[in-house]
């Protein structure tokens, strides 16, 4: 019994052409880069020829791959999914992570010029998330929560807390602090 007959055969250029394109590389570049003349890469991509296994190791090596990948049938492998988003500075609204939808996790950058408590007009709750993260970037801040005693963080510091809880923040230095805060 053949546990294969349903499978499309190898198809060996379609799988070097897609490592060489994924790698950005034009069929120039990657003659560059293997040694193997551009018409003879363009040739084994288009499945006119058969390359030697030297070739082949040549192709390897340029793409930086395993050899044994080149035999890999990528097409019936699931393409994977992944998100990305860059925030590149100056980004003056500090606003992080603005292109992806439906985040789990939501990092912003927050600027905390409260000096005195009796500046907090109330406590902040985060009901809708779970866990809080705070790194302190700039100056110092003492976490005020509803369970704990006042903690204070400087420059280098962290905490993960549980953001259900109320809290608030305020800057204990002489400057304005900063803090990336990351919710769950």
């Amino acid at each position: 019994m053949d546990i294969n007959n349903n499978r499309q055969p190898l198809d060996f250029g379609r799988t070097m052409r897609l490592f060489r394109q994924e790698k950005g590389y034009t069929l120039e570049k990657a003659q560059q880069i293997t040694g193997v003349a551009k018409s003879t890469l363009s040739k084994i991509e288009n499945n006119q020829i058969s390359p030697s296994f030297e070739t082949l190791q040549s192709i390897a090596i340029g793409l930086n791959i395993y050899l044994p990948q080149l035999f890999e049938r990528l097409m019936d492998k699931p393409k994977p999914f992944a998100r990305l988003d860059i925030t590149r500075a100056p980004n003056p609204d500090h606003a992080l992570a603005q292109q992806i939808s439906n985040k789990k996790l939501m990092p912003t950058v927050l600027k905390i010029t409260n000096r005195s408590v009796r500046e907090f007009t109330e406590e902040v709750k985060e009901k809708d998330r779970g866990d809080a993260f705070l790194y302190v970037l700039k100056g110092s801040i003492v976490l005020f929560s509803e369970f704990y005693e006042p903690i204070e963080l400087h420059k280098g510091d962290s905490i993960y807390y549980d953001c259900s809880m109320g809290q608030n923040l305020l800057s204990s230095g002489d400057e304005d602090a900063e803090v990336l805060w990351v919710t769950a």
